[in-house]
């Protein structure tokens, strides 16, 4: 597939027919809406004649809520490895705290497309936010954990899961040992039934990071406790933040290059943002608030505004401004330029995949433009 950046006066028609392919196929690809109406700078992906197979293999993962629509989850799930139900929490007595929605359909429409359910086990409290008090009691006490992990087995074998995804955040930096040790522990538990354990790693770039993100997560100890490990490599830019991209290539490659120094690269899949940030200017710390977008509707934004969308080379992530109610906007998204650049660092360093978070919107090109570069592991069971 080639991907092609819209100019000025071009239109659907003119492209497909300047590729000798379809207008349809853009439009497929592209998502696009009637009348087709394209953005200068939008990056558009282009079906093309195969010339050269592809010949790496690498899992995919995508996270998902219960509340997913039908539609999208079923278009997706072929280009899954594996499927991440978000979430199922759990109490200070290690009882676990399934989604307020009932997740069965997940569960068999993956399996019925050859994708692993997966459980991802979250410490949220009651207001729905990560709990450091319920991380400290469960991995502190083996009566608590023990209790889980029965749980946890019991709820696997019942509903068809094929894992466990371990998504912990703010953990006490006394907790680090603890907790490294619970994710050991949960996958020696599991590993004579044939379940794989993950967990999801904070964006490191040395040891000694300080933050309450960074502090808890111990890289080696990770690497060496789980199965495999998903970097987040993302919010960067994010909903409080000033304007900038949710995840830069620098930064990522930054987080990247220590994370191959800690962790087996055959054990690292590489977190993939499916969304955008519409972000208000002037940016004001403690007041300003960006709004979640999808990488369709920021080209539709530009589109509607009739803006071009440029594109930032250091952080190879597409950005635009528009006015609208004399208050100004700055839009940071992906497209298949910006994914292009994270996926190839797949066989750059080694990596065993990608984890995108998350696949409740449906970004077409970015899935034919990973199968276009990859043999996608469908291996189950």
């Amino acid at each position: 597939m080639e991907i092609y950046v819209v100019k000025p006066g071009d239109t659907v028609d003119a492209i497909a027919a300047s590729y000798g392919i379809s207008p349809e196929s853009v439009i497929y690809n592209n998502q696009l809406l009637y009348p087709y109406a394209l953005a200068v700078g939008q990056a558009l992906l282009l079906s093309a004649p195969l010339t050269e197979a592809p010949s790496y293999f690498a899992f995919t993962n995508g996270y998902a809520y219960p509340f997913i629509d039908e539609t999208v989850l079923t278009e997706t799930l072929p280009f899954l490895s594996s499927l991440s139900v978000f979430s199922y929490g759990f109490t200070t007595e290690g009882e676990l705290v399934p989604p307020a929605l009932d997740d069965d359909f997940m569960i068999a429409a993956a399996i019925n497309s050859r994708t692993r359910p997966i459980l991802t086990l979250t410490p949220f409290g009651p207001d729905g936010q990560f709990n450091n008090y319920l991380i400290t009691t469960m991995v502190n006490d083996e009566s608590v954990k023990n209790t889980l992990l029965q749980n946890l087995l019991s709820t696997i074998q019942t509903k068809g899961f094929a894992g466990v995804d371990i998504d912990f955040e703010y953990i006490l930096p006394g907790d680090r040992i603890p907790f490294a040790e619970f994710v050991a522990d949960t996958r020696n538990f599991l590993a004579p039934y044939g379940y794989p354990v993950s967990v999801a790693l904070a964006p490191k770039i040395a040891d000694n990071q300080p933050g309450l993100l960074y502090e808890g997560k111990d890289y080696a100890l990770l690497g060496q406790a789980a199965d495999s490990v998903l970097l987040m490599t993302y919010e960067w830019g994010y909903t409080y933040g000033p304007p900038m991209a949710v995840a830069p290539i620098n930064k990522v490659r930054e987080v990247v290059d220590y994370a191959v120094t800690r962790i087996e690269p055959a054990k690292i899949d590489l977190g993939i943002p499916n969304y955008g940030y519409d972000f208000t200017l002037p940016y004001e710390r403690g007041v300003s608030k960006a709004r979640t977008i999808s990488n369709l509707e920021a080209v539709q934004i530009a589109v509607r505004a009739g803006v071009p969308i440029s594109f930032d080379e250091t952080a190879m992530s597409p950005y635009f401004r528009y006015e609208e109610n004399g208050i100004m906007h700055e839009v940071w998204f992906e497209d298949v330029r910006s994914l292009r650049e994270k996926y190839s660092l797949l066989p750059e360093y080694g990596l065993r995949g990608i984890g995108v978070w998350q696949i409740m919107r449906l970004f077409r090109a970015g899935w034919l433009l990973f199968q276009d570069k990859f043999i996608i592991n469908k291996s189950f069971g």
